[in-house]
């Protein structure tokens, strides 16, 4: 496990790296001068100058690299161009409201999602199942910037139910849930049907293993076949999936946050690319790429755990 982990590890950094070199040459891919973009069209030579060299856009890619790679070792991101504030202070006041946000879809997605897959799985080609599966199938064709149009349309704006835009006040937890209601609901709606349809296929897979039939076959109580050996087994794949699934919302929180003005990483990368500012957009990237892989790893290391053959894979290889 410790090489595995250390393998993992190396992926990750590997995988951070190749953000930041990307992030590093898309500043000279884009088109138009940031520095030019950000001072306007009277600023003078020298102030451009000054500029490009606070956003280390006057050295080569590679120094660029290693020059923010260094800040980053030393646990900084940088001083903002504008405030002249850490850039780490922005993403502080940022990232929890994408966390909370990101975390309470997942919830959502597990409390809708897990019993509607559990009950089309116990009576299968009923016509619940046959209504969960088109719902179902409809919320996975479903993006969550557009659910969120929806929702905003219908239960803030028609209805007017919910706060339309921003976060509330963290002071006041109603208020601040009242405002997380529809964008919660708008990053969960594919991933409850998903779950739905995932956890459906896997309890009636093992519903038709050999050892169910014989578990109910030497009379034990379809109560303890059903909870203690088909729902153990047929739950392992969700539950791995789940840790996948909040790197996936992490990412689409960014959406949903320009949607509901939520003053999250979403509105802060947006912002900052719509004002140029390129060490912002660079750091939040690359806290969300961050993010993004450890999930991938806290999945693999969940399904690792639940699935002990995995672990015996390994030891052979």
């Amino acid at each position: 496990m410790q090489v595995y982990l250390a393998k993992r590890f190396i992926m990750t950094i590997l995988v951070l790296f190749v953000v930041t070199v990307i992030l590093s040459l898309l500043v000279h891919i884009v088109p138009g001068d940031p520095a030019r973009t950000i001072l306007g069209p009277r600023a003078t030579p020298e102030l451009i100058a000054r500029v490009r060299a606070q956003m280390d856009l006057d050295e080569p890619v590679h120094v660029q690299v290693g020059n923010f790679t260094w800040q980053i070792l030393r646990g900084s991101f940088g001083q903002d161009v504008f405030t002249g504030r850490p850039i780490g202070s922005f993403i502080a006041s940022a990232l929890p409201h994408t966390l909370v946000l990101a975390f309470s879809s997942l919830g959502l997605a597990v409390l809708v999602g897990v019993p509607l897959g559990l009950y089309s799985a116990t009576h299968p080609d009923s016509w619940i199942d046959r209504i969960t599966a088109v719902v179902s199938i409809s919320f996975i064709t479903i993006p969550s910037y557009v659910g969120g149009l929806f929702l905003l349309l219908l239960f803030a704006v028609e209805f007017r139910w919910f706060p339309s835009i921003g976060a509330g006040d963290p002071g006041n937890l109603t208020n601040y849930l009242r405002h997380l209601v529809l964008p919660a609901t708008a990053l969960a709606i594919t991933w409850i049907g998903y779950l739905a349809r995932l956890v459906r296929a896997s309890l009636l897979e093992v519903l038709n293993e050999t050892y169910i039939r014989a578990a109910n076959a030497s009379g034990l109580p379809r109560r303890v076949v059903f909870y203690k050996y088909a729902l153990k087994n047929a739950i392992i794949p969700t539950v791995a999936v789940l840790a996948v699934g909040l790197g996936n919302l992490m990412g689409g929180a960014v959406f949903v946050e320009l949607i509901f003005t939520r003053p999250g990483m979403g509105m802060l990368i947006y912002n900052a690319i719509q004002s140029r500012n390129y060490p912002v957009v660079r750091a939040g990237v690359l806290v969300i790429a961050f993010l993004f892989v450890l999930a991938n790893l806290l999945a693999d290391l969940v399904y690792t755990y639940l699935d002990p053959r995995i672990q015996l894979d390994r030891v052979r290889k």
